[in-house]
């Protein structure tokens, strides 16, 4: 179609200095990569909002921020179609973009491509680091993105049946790690219940599942006076919020790297790039294949996570309703997550919507910069301004609206002055040890 130059600019390459040039689409297949890649991006703002903004109430909305009427919607909406997906999604581009960066460097004939890999992924678990401490983000997923690709380089050059089979074991052993967790906490309430009841003396193993599951019943649902102490704590100028959230982040790219993302994220990172490799990012497939995705997943995820949720709110968002939804939490997330895929990669297909497709593309496009910008405005907002904790919870999707707005309006005009964002920029020199050209003048003029 005439509208689909609109939507995706063939980018060129520097030739002056062609390796460090952003990837060059030879056709918009490879540009729908991008328009996910910003749909995702909006989608991670979107689940990551209420840690930026509220104590204690990514889960529970019993919390803060409000459990009854539109602030119990936007919760039912975000646990059913949201929910664990937008990782799942960022995770398989960021696969897929492994096999077009490697690839890239090797038709090139450099013998220094793992150098170049690993140094560029080294660089990305470092700006995990400034994002999580420095820009008081503790649910970075950039550190866990940069050391989980140095385990999947030598993955790369698989057939992809292989990796599909690989991936989909990583998540299914992820999936048992939660399962376990899950059935073991039950085990601690069923030991903490009977105690209540019978009153009887508990064994040394006994007493220590009830005090685990009283401990962890403290930590779900907190009192007035904790959540002010946490909001006090953030919102008390910015060496008092960076002490609070340096604890945070240091246990979450610590045990919990290892035990929620690393599977989680090497899974999903492997099933992507077989899923490049078959065609299926770059609009390859037929048009029935991605509406299998979507009826398929859709029916399976969503199906299971309202269930999931009609359960947890039956039980009043007890810890233990949470454990036990906690079982099928994968299989709901990840078919979720697959449908996803589908209807974005159907929109791409159609081409409806051009200017939007285009806008939201060029947002993919400066992925990098666009979300650590998301840390930095939220830190400004909630932080320094002081409103954190300050809003109830379906008013913290004003500050994700606002945020998507702005950058669909303001990543399109820089790319059209700019090949690529300003931090984009700055890995790719980090990686290189060269500035590669930045404005679009430039490229002409080599």
């Amino acid at each position: 179609m005439a509208s689909s130059a609109t939507a995706f600019e063939d980018r060129k390459f520097d030739a002056a200095t062609p390796d460090m040039a952003p990837a060059s689409p030879t056709s918009s297949r490879i540009a729908a990569l991008d328009f996910v890649r910003g749909a995702a991006l909006f989608g991670i703002l979107l689940m990551n909002i209420t840690g930026f903004g509220l104590p204690n109430a990514y889960s529970n909305p019993m919390n803060a921020g409000g459990a009854e009427g539109a602030n119990l919607l936007s919760w039912i909406i975000i646990q059913i179609g949201f929910e664990g997906t937008q990782r799942g999604l960022f995770s398989m581009l960021f696969g897929a973009g492994v096999i077009l960066f490697t690839s890239r460097l090797e038709a090139k004939g450099r013998s220094d491509v793992a150098d170049i890999y690993m140094r560029r992924n080294l660089w990305l678990a470092a700006f995990g680091l400034v994002n999580g401490y420095l820009l008081l983000w503790s649910g970075d997923i950039l550190f866990y993105y940069g050391l989980t690709a140095l385990l999947i380089f030598s993955f790369r050059n698989m057939m992809p049946k292989w990796l599909l089979l690989i991936g989909a074991g990583a998540l299914l052993f992820s999936a048992a790690l939660s399962v376990k967790s899950a059935t073991g906490m039950m085990d601690d309430y069923n030991t903490f219940a009977a105690s209540q009841v019978s009153g009887a003396q508990l064994t040394d193993e006994r007493q220590e599942q009830a005090e685990s599951w009283e401990k962890a019943v403290a930590d779900h649902e907190q009192t007035e006076e904790e959540r002010q102490a946490y909001t006090a704590a953030r919102t008390g100028g910015y060496s008092s919020a960076f002490s609070q959230v340096a604890a945070e982040t240091g246990q979450a790219q610590s045990w919990g790297f290892y035990r929620y993302m690393a599977f989680d994220g090497f899974g999903m990172m492997l099933i992507g790039m077989a899923l490049f490799k078959w065609g299926v990012f770059t609009l390859e497939r037929s048009q029935r294949f991605y509406w299998g995705l979507v009826i398929v997943g859709y029916g399976i995820g969503l199906t299971t996570n309202t269930l999931e949720t009609r359960w947890v709110m039956e039980n009043d968002f007890s810890l233990l309703a949470f454990n036990q939804s906690w079982v099928t939490y994968d299989l709901g997330r990840l078919a979720t997550t697959a449908g996803h895929l589908g209807l974005l990669l159907l929109i791409a297909r159609s081409r409806v919507f051009p200017l939007l497709q285009h806008a939201v593309a060029s947002v993919g496009r400066m992925a990098f910069t666009n979300y650590l910008t998301h840390s930095v405005v939220c830190a400004i907002f909630f932080v320094g301004f002081g409103y954190f904790g300050q809003l109830q919870r379906f008013e913290l999707y004003y500050v994700v609206l606002i945020v998507c707005v702005a950058q669909l309006i303001l990543s399109p005009i820089w790319l059209k002055y700019f090949k690529m964002g300003p931090l984009e920029w700055l890995w790719r020199y980090l990686t290189y040890m060269e500035a590669p050209a930045m404005r679009k003048r430039a490229m002409a003029t080599a």
